[in-house]
């Protein structure tokens, strides 16, 4: 566990320092290193898992990082961390926060009439991070502390989305006077909107999405202009930008490009959660129906998700039958299957050839993880759910989803030192903070293994240093 915990700690380097935050040194400089500004988005990212607005759906987030990756691999700085995530906030919205972390609202997956588009606004935030925009406004307001210039980052960032709702957000974090000065200047969107273009052209997607979902956003705000997209005010698009940006365009050549599997998947997914399932299963079968529309395998497969959801598992289970034979293969499709499968009388032999099989064909698909090892708990074969869970943990130490499927493997046991140590670091994970302590604190109070507890008492220390650190604020 020692080791799992250097891993997850190496994640929150405020947790450095007598004091527990860094050294800023010059508050004022107009440049912040590149550790000091993942430090910053750690520290932000403590705030946002806390908010029951983050979407901690691992199909989605992992889609959103594979994607990200292909364009942060044909970026102006590869070698630059990125981490991308969902908001559920049906908001036309996308952020950026300083050290590469990348905010992606339901509403604008959504709203990207295909995958290029998507791509587009990814790239043109990609560019904020890897020119150093918000982190050099930041930066530049005098503040003599990551965990405020962390505040007031995220109050930034809400005030862009909802101002009413986060005015008092912005006055805790003290930003009220500097609002104005860390939106993106002209000079900034114009940098992100070059290099953007640049990094979705090498990744090869298609340059005209990118001009193309401008304008659709420029043409929505002019018909709403009581409800502007919450992107636009972040990023102003102008007639000017829009005609730059379609000047650089014209100079490439032209590429048509066809939308991912996962890309349509995704969507669906998020369709089906959007609505009622009553709704959801009327708008597929409606899709699947006389008057065709979309791709048959991603209707049948958001039908068969509504289908689940409402209840309907027999006819769940029909319409999967169809799907495994029009679909290739895929691990979000394998994921929906295990779920159906586990409401019908199939032996738990067959089960677990079908976990074993899906999860080697897709190691580093989490949600098939997820579900192995809960059947596996249910099974009461404990030893080999953690088995599963550890193999996990140590590809994915920062998700909160393991450590909570481990606690309650060594709940089922007995073994509650363990399992508060485990939740511990879920609490963390979720930005919990002081759950995280209190976890700890049941810890230590549950067993006497002198190697343990000498382990649980210096992480009792290291987290509340955070917690002093953030009071501070």
């Amino acid at each position: 566990m020692r080791k799992l915990l250097l891993s997850l700690l190496c994640c929150f380097p405020l947790l450095a320092g007598a004091d527990g935050l860094p050294d800023l040194g010059d508050a004022s400089q107009a440049e912040l290193s590149p550790q000091q500004e993942r430090q910053i988005g750690e520290q932000s990212m403590l705030q946002i898992r806390a908010e029951k607005s983050y979407l901690g759906d691992a199909e989605v987030n992992d889609y959103l990082n594979q994607l990200g990756y292909r364009l942060v691999s044909n970026s102006n700085d590869p070698s630059q961390t990125f981490s991308f995530f969902a908001i559920n906030d049906n908001a036309i919205n996308a952020f950026a926060l300083p050290g590469g972390f990348i905010g992606v609202n339901t509403g604008l997956i959504l709203t990207a009439q295909s995958e290029s588009e998507l791509a587009a606004v990814l790239a043109h935030e990609i560019a904020h991070v890897t020119q150093h925009h918000l982190a050099r406004m930041v930066a530049g307001q005098k503040i003599d502390s990551l965990t405020s210039m962390a505040a007031i980052a995220v109050a930034i960032l809400a005030a862009r989305s909802n101002p009413q709702a986060s005015q008092a957000a912005i006055v805790g974090a003290g930003a009220s006077s500097v609002q104005r000065q860390l939106n993106y200047t002209r000079a900034h969107e114009q940098e992100a909107d070059r290099i953007g273009l640049a990094t979705l052209e090498k990744a090869g997607f298609d340059v005209q999405a990118m001009p193309t979902f401008f304008k659709r956003m420029e043409r929505g705000t002019r018909l709403l202009d009581s409800n502007t997209p919450s992107w636009l005010l972040t990023h102003p698009v102008t007639s000017e930008r829009i005609a730059d940006i379609e000047n650089r365009v014209r100079q490439l050549p032209y590429r048509q490009v066809a939308d991912s599997l996962d890309f349509q998947l995704v969507r669906a997914k998020l369709l089906v959660t959007e609505k009622t399932p009553r709704i959801a299963i009327d708008y597929f079968q409606d899709a699947l129906g006389p008057r065709k529309f979309g791709d048959p395998v991603v209707q049948r497969y958001g039908l068969t998700r509504a289908l689940l959801l409402s209840g309907k598992t027999s006819d769940a289970a029909n319409e999967l039958a169809t799907l495994r034979k029009q679909a290739p293969a895929n691990d979000m499709i394998d994921t929906l299957s295990g779920k159906i499968y586990r409401t019908e009388n199939i032996s738990a032999a067959k089960l677990d050839a079908f976990y074993q099989d899906a999860t080697q064909a897709y190691p580093q698909h989490r949600a098939l993880a997820y579900d192995y090892a809960d059947w596996l708990i249910s099974e009461k074969r404990y030893t080999d759910a953690l088995k599963q869970l550890d193999d996990r943990i140590s590809s994915y130490p920062n998700d909160a989803r393991l450590y909570e499927l481990q606690a309650r493997t060594y709940a089922a046991q007995g073994k509650h030192q363990e399992e508060h140590h485990a939740l511990a670091y879920a609490y963390l994970l979720h930005g919990n903070l002081h759950g995280a302590i209190e976890q700890l604190q049941l810890a230590k109070q549950s067993g006497s293994d002198y190697y343990q507890l000498s382990i649980i008492e210096s992480e009792l220390k290291q987290f509340r240093k955070m917690a002093a650190a953030n009071s501070k604020r």
